[in-house]
């Protein structure tokens, strides 16, 4: 009866290549997954895509139960999206089902505003402006790296986020994406170095 089971060691083996696998498409670039044949125009094109993606590995168990919020709150990088997104209301939204594709600005990011901006930002009678500039950084859908390609994408906020792939590098409205495809339960956060904001919010 033993022959007929698989061997403990084999079992251990499958999970731990499930693992690096999921880790080794966080680590890379977002360049290293863009497949040139498909492209993300806008909203509703962006759905289709999403549910047509064929991920390469699975999520770890930590990744698939962890949600946007969750993962923000829980990288030192992401402090200040965090208290952004709390302040502006959004915590519960990005909680929720989705799925969604958040372009995540660093710390670093937000103290690259000029001085006095973010606590201006912060203050509740600028909630709204605020809110519209978060959700500008949203876009519907769990779209990987595999999905970028050049052109307009729609933002939950309304208007588009230009996206550019270009030698080796994607920007999104001028950010740069440093680091791609990190998957939540509700949808994937591609963190970028730069606070995107809204023409009509400056």
């Amino acid at each position: 009866m033993k022959n007929q089971n698989v061997p403990s060691w084999s079992q251990k083996f499958t999970g731990l290549a499930g693992v690096i696998g999921a880790s080794a498409l966080i680590a890379f670039p977002a360049w290293a997954h863009i497949n040139s044949n498909t492209t993300v125009a806008n909203a509703t094109q962006t759905q289709q895509v999403a549910g047509n993606v064929k991920t390469a590995a699975a999520p770890t168990p930590m990744a698939a139960t962890k949600d946007i919020v969750a993962i923000a709150s829980g990288d030192a990088q992401f402090k200040t999206l965090t208290k952004a997104l709390g302040a502006a209301g959004l915590v519960t939204t990005l909680k929720g089902k989705g799925p969604f594709t958040v372009f995540a600005p660093t710390d670093a990011a937000f103290a690259a505003l000029p001085k006095g901006t973010l606590d201006d930002l912060l203050k509740p009678a600028n909630k709204a402006k605020l809110t519209k500039i978060l959700t500008y950084h949203v876009v519907p859908g769990s779209v990987l790296s595999t999905s970028l390609k050049s052109g307009d994408v729609k933002s939950v906020e309304g208007t588009s986020l230009k996206v550019a792939v270009s030698a080796g590098k994607v920007t999104v409205s001028g950010a740069n994406v440093v680091k791609a495809d990190i998957k939540a339960s509700n949808g994937v956060v591609h963190v970028i170095d730069k606070v995107l904001i809204p023409a009509d919010a400056k």
